[in-house]
């Protein structure tokens, strides 16, 4: 299989971890740097050894470039991902692909319309502990009717930047709320739930100014039901609990880092505990991978994050987040 040629859009925080880790993928090979500031695009392209950099234009134009993983802020996640589709790259878009649920049908459809992939970036997803999961549900280890309790959150500290500005879709939901929302999205589809069937409720938050700072909410469905918690803070867990007929699985560390994926669950079944270790990767390097196969293949998703589960996270958070504002209005 050749090497799938990358290009990084927005060169900050997030994309120095991605650019750490591409070298450790199996198909990938960073070519480019693009970013508004060509000085910034510039140095990190020579710091990470990419040959090319410019500007989102320039560096789409290029027919040298097979992906891009786009790591802006996330109210320019949809503009990019779909100039890029429509500029003949596959995606991968670091979560949320977009902050409303609208806007993440429009990159959906862009996909669809050049085919090419596109993969919304939930590290998580990608890692042998999740394949783990969704094989004991979908073996009825833990069955139907389901509870799911996950949270992930941080004490972000400084109030300056993206993180607290309403402008630039910050707060907790659209930061971290997306991790235990797709876990509990992931369970239901691995448990055979309609994902259509699944309904946000009780929305509670905490607000300041004008981004929510703590969130908690249910997601309910017949035969399901989770609780799910995020924050930026209030340190939180990365735990998820699913209970359920016939057996209890747990995570301690449910999201793993930037460098590892998390590799370990402790199952009951049958009255019998067992602590399980799966393989760990790098979770920047097993999502381009996933895009890398996912062009060899000629499919528009990846197994790891299918458009359903997109689609029904994005639903969800838009409810969320509309239902906290509103409370809080």
């Amino acid at each position: 299989m050749q090497k799938t040629r990358w290009a990084i859009l927005g060169p900050g925080a997030i994309a120095e971890s991605f650019a750490t880790w591409l070298p450790s993928s199996e198909h990938g090979e960073l070519r480019a740097v693009a970013s508004r500031d060509a000085e910034r695009a510039s140095a990190f392209a020579a710091r990470y050894g990419a040959g090319v950099s410019g500007t989102y234009a320039e560096v789409l134009a290029r027919d040298d470039i097979d992906a891009v993983y786009v790591a802006t802020v996330h109210t320019t996640h949809a503009e990019l991902a779909i100039a890029a589709l429509e500029a003949g790259k596959a995606v991968l878009c670091e979560k949320p692909l977009a902050p409303s649920a609208a806007e993440t049908e429009r990159v959906l459809e862009a996909a669809e319309r050049a085919g090419l992939p596109a993969v919304e970036a939930y590290k998580h997803r990608f890692s042998p502990l999740a394949r783990a999961v969704d094989r004991r549900l979908k073996w009825g280890q833990v069955a139907a009717p389901l509870h799911v309790h996950a949270q992930f959150g941080f004490a972000a500290g400084s109030r300056d930047g993206r993180l607290f500005d309403p402008q630039l879709a910050g707060g907790a939901i659209f930061d971290v709320g997306g991790y235990p929302v797709s876990f509990a999205v992931s369970a239901a589809a691995s448990a055979g739930i309609a994902l259509p069937e699944l309904h946000l409720a009780n929305p509670h938050g905490r607000i300041e100014a004008g981004v929510d700072v703590y969130s908690s909410a249910s997601v309910e469905a017949d035969g399901f039901t989770a609780f799910v918690e995020c924050s930026i803070d209030t340190q939180l867990t990365k735990r998820a609990d699913i209970v359920g007929d016939g057996g209890w699985i747990t995570l301690e560390n449910a999201f793993g880092d930037r460098d590892l994926s998390p590799n370990v669950l402790s199952h009951i079944h049958e009255g019998q505990r067992r602590r399980i270790e799966v393989a760990q990767v790098h979770p920047f390097a097993a999502e381009a991978d996933a895009v890398s196969r996912a062009l060899r293949d000629g499919r528009l998703e990846s197994r790891a994050m299918p458009w359903e589960q997109t689609r029904t996270v994005s639903r969800l958070l838009d409810a969320w987040h509309a239902g906290v504002m509103e409370a809080q209005a």
